[in-house]
């Protein structure tokens, strides 16, 4: 009996694993030396339950696409369950850039997103880059739109060189899709507005 049920949790395990994809765990396995901490992004609905972007106000200087000339090779949700970014690719090492500004607040390993940067933006707004052979930002750095904050790769869970680029608000993660358009590396001109209710976050663009 017990043979079984080590056997099925191995399973199990296992399952998760592959499931999770390039995204698999929530916690740092390395990071700046003795410091595995991620800071916390501003929670846009500690005194609302709803909050809107307008990113149709947005100038050309306040934002940056991610991957200059990629192109989509794994969209949000994609072939994977729960796929949470967008997979983007153009070449070993090509710079990836700060989509807006912010502050880093996690530069180091994660299980499954390898090299992986994260930034903390107004309104809760959160962007990740990750699978970077090399990230060049710090925790605590405050960056501008199109600064380079790491160098395209394939670490962690990839199998070719490329940026997992998410989008999160809340701690909700979003097709980035929805706010760029990655086939022409433009941001679209759109009002976002997240509404959470019950625990659930609902996000929608116009």
């Amino acid at each position: 009996m017990k043979t079984r049920l080590f056997t099925l949790i191995v399973a199990l395990t296992a399952a998760t694993l592959l499931l999770t994809g390039c995204f698999s765990s929530k916690h740092a396995t390395k990071g700046k030396k003795g410091d595995n901490t991620v800071l916390a992004t501003e929670d846009p609905f500690k005194d609302t339950d709803e909050v809107t972007i307008n990113f149709k106000n947005m100038k050309d200087k306040e934002w940056e696409s991610p991957l200059d000339g990629a192109k989509v090779i794994s969209p949000f949700g994609g072939k994977r369950p729960n796929h949470k970014g967008t997979d983007i690719k153009t070449k070993a090492k090509d710079k990836v850039r700060a989509a807006f500004k912010g502050t880093v607040t996690f530069s180091g390993q994660m299980s499954g997103y390898g090299n992986v940067v994260f930034i903390s933006h107004l309104t809760g707004l959160e962007t990740r880059y990750a699978h970077n052979s090399k990230n060049l930002a710090k925790k605590g750095d405050k960056v501008k739109p199109g600064d380079v904050i790491a160098l395209e790769g394939k670490t962690g869970n990839a199998t070719t060189e490329h940026v997992h680029f998410e989008t999160r608000i809340g701690g909700q993660p979003f097709d980035s899709e929805l706010i760029f358009d990655h086939k022409k590396n433009e941001l679209r001109k759109v009002k976002l507005t997240a509404k959470k209710k019950n625990g659930t976050i609902d996000i929608k663009v116009k």
